[in-house]
């Protein structure tokens, strides 16, 4: 049950930040947050992470999405033999990739914001999944250790 909480956490707080970015910027407007530090920029994102891809068949990124979330989703509930750790990952990740496909059903494109200017513009559904990502490495590696010690 907590693990759906994050997902759908998530996915409301995703949609959230992108209807304020898209009522109030048009694609490819910036607005100054930390000086030259932080921008909000409005980006439409056609590829995957971070624009690579970018231009490629909208149809195969959302079915590929959708196939990576069914398995994120059966892991979750069905192998709970995993720690709080990683199925907190796996749900972030989850959750970070129902945003986006959201977004590439919607419009055909993922709505970017997060803007430090020498690294690819983002947003709160690919922080969650760097962030899902992270944790999961994070457990593998505390296994590996702890079955080097064994």
């Amino acid at each position: 049950m907590i693990y759906a909480i994050i997902i759908a956490g998530v996915i409301v707080l995703d949609r959230i930040v992108k209807a304020v970015v898209r009522n109030g910027f048009a694609p490819g407007d910036t607005a100054a947050v930390i000086g030259d530090f932080f921008h909000i920029t409005y980006v439409q994102n056609r590829g995957v992470a971070f624009s690579m891809l970018y231009g490629r068949e909208t149809v195969i990124l959302v079915i590929t999405g959708v196939l990576m979330v069914a398995v994120l989703v059966f892991l979750i509930g069905f192998h709970r033999k995993f720690p709080a750790m990683f199925n907190t990952g796996l749900a972030l990740v989850c959750g970070g990739g129902l945003g986006n496909i959201i977004d590439r059903t919607a419009y055909g494109y993922v709505v970017d914001m997060f803007d430090f200017g020498w690294f690819p513009v983002f947003n709160v559904a690919d922080i969650c999944i760097c962030i899902g990502c992270g944790l999961m490495l994070l457990y593998a590696l505390k296994s590996i250790k702890d079955d080097d010690k064994a």
